[in-house]
């Protein structure tokens, strides 16, 4: 069985987070690049089904900047067998429509039994990229798992609702997304960090992919006015005379807020 788990290099969730002014995109030099913290979880569940089961490959598969290879990486430190990789500069700024066509060829490129993603990344928070995945390649979808069980025709699970538990199972080949509830991610050890750097890791073009790309309209939406945010004005200090809780609730009301 191949596992493919898509794996997504975001700006770290505790550093920096800007945005240029000028292009409407996220100035991803201005913090540290990370894995996906749910991207994490998802290699994780992965690599423990391929432990136990013995029979599953783990790849992993990222669209990201050639210099993201330090940080997918990661996942091969982790236990994944092998990375893909698509790198193109043609696909700067592209938006969720056209990352999903670009993974999807790619995809069809690697061959899977089970695709599984997170339920959403901490940078763009779309939550969209599996039921798109899904649809672009004819399978079956099931989101936002909170456990899981993968067998060697079918993948099964469960996840909340507003009413309770839901479960969801398909036959495979189909696409699963999983939330933060999966287990921690494990730290990679030394020997795994080591073995990681003679790990097969492909680099592919949109080219290789066979796929066409107007370079003036890689996107299909764009920002078309980004503006910075107001800086936090200091906050009103009420002293209570007497007339505090009255004050408190006026200020509450005036803002809609009680």
């Amino acid at each position: 069985m191949k596992i493919v788990v898509l794996v997504k290099p975001v700006p770290d969730t505790y550093g920096e987070r800007e945005l240029s002014l000028e292009t409407g995109l996220a100035d991803r030099a201005a913090s540290e690049t990370v894995l996906d913290e749910i991207t994490e979880r998802a290699v994780e569940t992965a690599i423990r089904h391929a432990e136990s089961a013995g029979d599953a490959e783990v790849v992993v598969l990222s669209m990201a900047p050639t210099d993201s290879q330090t940080t997918v990486r990661k996942a091969l430190a982790m236990g994944a067998s092998a990375a893909v990789q698509v790198a193109d500069e043609r696909l700067a700024g592209a938006d969720l429509g056209r990352t999903a066509e670009v993974l999807a060829a790619a995809l069809r490129h690697t061959g899977f039994d089970l695709i599984m993603t997170g339920n959403g990344s901490t940078d763009g928070s779309g939550s969209v990229m599996p039921s798109m995945l899904a649809e672009l390649l004819e399978l079956p979808a099931i989101t936002r798992l909170e456990t899981i069980e993968i067998t060697a025709d079918a993948v099964r699970g469960t996840r909340t609702t507003d009413g309770g538990t839901m479960t969801v199972a398909a036959s495979l080949p189909a696409v699963v997304s999983v939330t933060e509830r999966m287990p921690d991610p494990r730290f990679p050890a030394l020997k795994g960090i080591m073995g990681a750097k003679k790990k097969p890791f492909e680099v592919l073009s949109l080219d290789d992919l066979e796929v066409e790309i107007d370079e003036t309209v890689a996107p299909r939406s764009i920002m078309v006015e980004a503006n910075q945010r107001p800086p936090r004005q200091a906050g009103e200090i009420i002293t209570d005379a007497g007339d505090a809780g009255e004050r408190i609730a006026a200020f509450l009301a005036d803002r809609r807020l009680a």
